[in-house]
């Protein structure tokens, strides 16, 4: 029997870009510093000596990463990857109720947090006997007793490294669903899975070429995210803008403006709060840009047309998922259906089928499933969940699409949002479309609710352009629902609002408004 070939995607997404000539190239800039491959390879190879040699950790060992996005996080979570040892990425915006749960149901030996997110997560420790070391980054001239200090374990750290002789189906790091829909489920991932998003989506559908500068406001601790700013650039030696704060319409052009990035990654709600802000156009943007893109959630026609015909740059919607760990179903360039999710494209095949498992023709409601190799390992220990959603080759999403005659996928809601009107299906998402095109409409949310005799009837919770008169644009909301996508889909009641409840992802909670 043969060995299996070893194979360390820190190797094929750090090393292989100085080998090839680009050590010298800037992998990472933030608003304060700049890391060039080269560098971003010695400071990988000190993270793995500081976490085996320094610290003793052993391979597929997990570590936590509670940091924002700045140049050190590629350095901390590739350098945990080179050394067989196992990154959970945490998002920075839970609550710590979020963090105990995820630090113990890891069960991370170390944790890797930014200074100003220690005082939150520092009353939990005492509560998880599996951390064993604590590392803060980004500590700055103040005292943090009894606690390891990431700047001076790197000084003196060794740059030589021999990277582990990791297996393909190795898992390689986390990622914690975004709880959209309930608690957050550990996702494993292998080590080919981000070069696999690469080729796949990043060649097929981007066109990635390593002249390319992308910038996410999606964060690195979101799958989404993780393969807009690392696993799709760093895969041809491109440059990758980070940006460490929550993103706003105002930090966002900021960004763009002063780095000039050729692709875009956002999600429908920050392109729709975008066009809500006056400062949003081509002049106070990019002037580079090539490509935006959007996922996390469906983007309404509305606001894609918007925003092409504002900026002058085309959206390509996408739908993706932490379970698949990038976009697997996307509009292409030249080839843009606003309103749909887009079509097929290669490295991934789509199923659509009904409550009984089997396939619905085209213009019928289903489940969408996909298979492809960047599919999950499954969730850690949640074993029934694991089945229900990777089944053999095919991962369960749990979306409600409906596919035409020509390949375009139509979202239509998740399944738990999805409810029936009359006993016919009513699409959340598509009337929140319609919501949305109304002028004075930013964002809408959609969920069932029931009537005084007890029948179920769309609710809508907006958020307003401007304070208005509730009464007059309620009714005329409503007739316009009713204009354009039929009457029995129209929101019996509106509720105005002054924000959604979203994930930190930008995913709307709906199962949250259904609760009210």
């Amino acid at each position: 029997m043969s060995a299996t070939k070893c194979y360390n995607t820190a190797e094929v997404l750090v090393d292989r870009n100085v080998a090839r000539g680009f050590g010298g190239k800037v992998a990472f800039i933030d608003p304060a510093r700049t890391l060039t491959y080269a560098e971003l390879q010695h400071a990988t190879n000190k993270v793995a000596n500081m976490l085996t040699i320094g610290l003793g950790v052993s391979r597929e060992t997990r570590i936590a990463l509670l940091m924002p996005d700045t140049v050190d996080y590629p350095c901390v979570f590739w350098g945990g990857v080179r050394a067989g040892i196992v990154p959970v990425c945490l998002n920075t915006l839970l609550t710590a109720s979020d963090y105990l749960y995820m630090l113990g149901d890891s069960r991370s030996e170390v944790l890797v947090v930014s200074a100003p997110l220690l005082e939150m997560v520092e009353p939990l420790f005492d509560q998880l006997p599996f951390l064993k070391h604590v590392i803060v980054v980004d500590a700055g001239d103040k005292e943090f007793d009894g606690y390891l200090r990431f700047e001076t374990m790197m000084a003196d750290a060794n740059e030589s490294f021999e990277t582990a002789d990791t297996d393909p189906d190795e898992t390689a790091f986390w990622l914690y669903s975004s709880g959209s829909t309930g608690a957050p489920k550990g996702v494993r991932h292998v080590h080919t899975s981000p070069a696999y998003v690469a080729d796949n989506y990043g060649q097929n559908v981007l066109g990635i070429r390593h002249q390319d500068v992308c910038f996410s406001a999606a964060k690195l601790f979101f799958a989404y995210g993780f393969g807009a700013s690392m696993a799709i650039p760093m895969s041809v030696g491109a440059t990758t803008i980070l940006l460490p704060d929550r993103p706003t319409p105002t930090s966002v052009l900021g960004i763009l403006n002063r780095f000039n990035p050729t692709l875009f990654f956002g999600v429908p709600t920050l392109y729709a709060a975008m066009l809500a802000d006056p400062e949003c156009m081509p002049e106070n943007s990019s002037d580079q840009l090539r490509l935006c893109i959007s996922a996390g959630e469906g983007l309404p026609e509305d606001v894609g047309k918007s925003w092409e015909g504002r900026m002058g740059v085309p959206v390509l919607d996408g739908i993706g998922s932490t379970e698949m760990l990038h976009v697997f179903l996307s509009n292409h360039p030249g080839d843009i259906r606003y309103g749909t999710s887009g079509r097929e494209f290669p490295g991934y095949r789509l199923r659509l089928i009904d409550d009984d498992g089997q396939d619905v023709d085209d213009h019928e409601l289903g489940e969408l499933l996909v298979s492809g190799g960047s599919a999950g390992d499954g969730y850690w220990n949640q074993r029934a969940k694991t089945r229900a959603t990777f089944a053999g080759e095919w991962t369960h999403t749990g979306d409600k699409y409906i596919r035409d005659e020509k390949g375009y996928y139509h979202y239509c809601g998740r399944t738990d949002d999805m409810f029936k009107v009359a006993g016919r299906w009513v699409s959340p998402f598509e009337v929140e479309q319609a919501i949305v095109s109304h002028a004075s409409v930013i964002e809408a949310a959609v969920v069932a609710s029931e009537d005084d005799e007890g029948l179920v009837k769309p609710k809508a919770f907006v958020v307003f352009r401007d304070a208005c008169d509730a009464a007059g644009v309620f009714e005329d909301l409503k007739a316009h629902v009713k204009t354009e996508i039929g009457v029995w889909k129209y929101p019996r009641w509106v509720e105005a609002v002054e924000e959604l409840p979203k994930t930190a992802t930008g995913k709307i909670q709906r199962f949250k408004l259904r609760e009210r």
